[in-house]
């Protein structure tokens, strides 16, 4: 009887997830499912789904608990070693040297000796697929001269990320301390923060490869990486305390999501619980680029300026997630700072769109000047006026 009682619910939630939640306003994405539900989805206390280029969540469950995140904390370090990348501090091809205090990292490592030089490239590989402590100490130190003057940097960084609940005090989560935490959510906007580089993908997508001319293999600890269609990072990480945390990202028809389990009770649980969040998302969400959406729009007239006409543009930075099926229903509205007056600056904002489903708003979008007018001289003004005259 509990078999076949197992076997109903499983059914039921098929149904439910094959199908969009009605009720719901297209903005309204968190906690759109009952805890019930929910605890279906991850066999762990705390996740979150997350669409990395609109920042939208699209599934939540106790997403904002601090909780330790061993490992995890490493997508941290290599965001600030990526931006330490394309700033032109650092260059790939640079030697890292190893301390003997980075030598001393226990845990996951690739057993680097005190002294032990190494390329940036390579230290990102063995921190991107084998987790090791040892090279993103190294790498710490490389970067901020020290491991504490790193950690602070990740701390100032977290903050200026929105990252509320998030507190540091190395660059590896080895040591398993209550003043070291984040939480589902923080690490997806740390995740989706290091998406923006992407370079990073050239090692987090890595499955196997070597180190030391081939004399040290890795294997990555992601294994969705292999296994699920679209996979392209991020971290795992374990201990005794966080137990097994994952932060998994994939990539499907132009949508790139971002799926955080932390504390699952063993290893499959947390690629099984990301398989299903990000399997969830794929199945009933796309994204929309709104400009893309709203097309090309009407000149509009400019006062005083060079050029009596501007072209209005879409700004393309402006992504939203909407349930499958309704691509087509969005509506949009524009509204516009008339009348326009010289001097415009190229990508000046110069009105406002609204993009909505069924009358509730999705996604708002600036609209831009795409080039510069000038304001109109005398000169100029005699010359538009002359070649009036010469059309009568």
């Amino acid at each position: 009887m509990k078999t076949l009682c197992s076997k109903l619910l499983c059914a039921v939630l098929t149904i439910i997830f094959m199908f969009p939640l009605p009720g719901y306003a297209e903005s309204e994405f968190v906690s759109q499912v009952t805890a019930d539900v929910a605890a279906e989805i991850v066999t762990a206390p705390s996740a979150l789904l997350m669409e990395a280029s609109s920042g939208q969540v699209l599934y939540e469950l106790d997403a904002d608990k601090k909780l330790p995140i061993a490992s995890v904390t490493k997508s941290m370090t290599m965001l600030l070693i990526m931006e330490a990348l394309d700033s032109g501090k650092i260059k790939l091809g640079d030697m890292v040297q190893t301390s003997e205090y980075a030598a001393s990292m226990g845990g996951s490592q690739v057993f680097l000796e005190p002294g032990e030089e190494m390329s940036v490239e390579d230290m990102l590989k063995a921190i991107a697929v084998a987790s090791g402590n040892d090279a993103a100490v190294a790498m710490a130190e490389f970067v901020a001269g020290g491991e504490p003057a790193f950690v602070e940097m990740m701390n100032k960084r977290a903050l200026e990320l929105g990252c509320k609940n998030t507190h540091f005090i190395n660059c590896n989560g080895l040591d398993e301390t209550p003043e070291h935490y984040s939480t589902a959510r923080d690490v997806a906007l740390i995740s989706c923060e290091l998406l923006k580089h992407p370079k990073i993908l050239d090692y987090t997508t890595i499955w196997m490869d070597t180190l030391r001319g081939g004399e040290f293999g890795l294997s990555n600890t992601n294994k969705l990486i292999r296994f699920y269609k679209g996979a392209n990072g991020i971290k795992t990480g374990s201990t005794s305390t966080a137990k097994y945390c994952l932060s998994a990202s994939a990539k499907r028809d132009g949508m790139q999501l971002v799926a955080v389990v932390l504390a699952a009770p063993s290893s499959a649980e947390r690629f099984a619980s990301a398989t299903k969040l990000l399997d969830y998302g794929f199945a009933n969400y796309s994204v929309v680029n709104a400009a893309e959406k709203i097309g090309e729009l009407d000149d509009l007239a400019v006062i005083g300026g060079k050029s009596d006409l501007v072209k209005p543009i879409a700004d393309k930075n402006v992504n939203f997630i909407v349930k499958k099926g309704n691509q087509d229903k969005v509506e949009i509205s524009c509204k516009f700072d008339e009348p326009l007056r010289a001097p415009l600056a190229k990508n000046q904002k110069i009105g406002s769109a609204v993009l909505s489903i069924d009358g509730k708003k999705v996604a708002a979008c600036d609209i831009l000047s795409s080039e510069e007018i000038k304001r109109m001289n005398i000169s100029s003004m005699f010359w538009k006026m002359f070649q009036k005259w010469l059309c009568i």
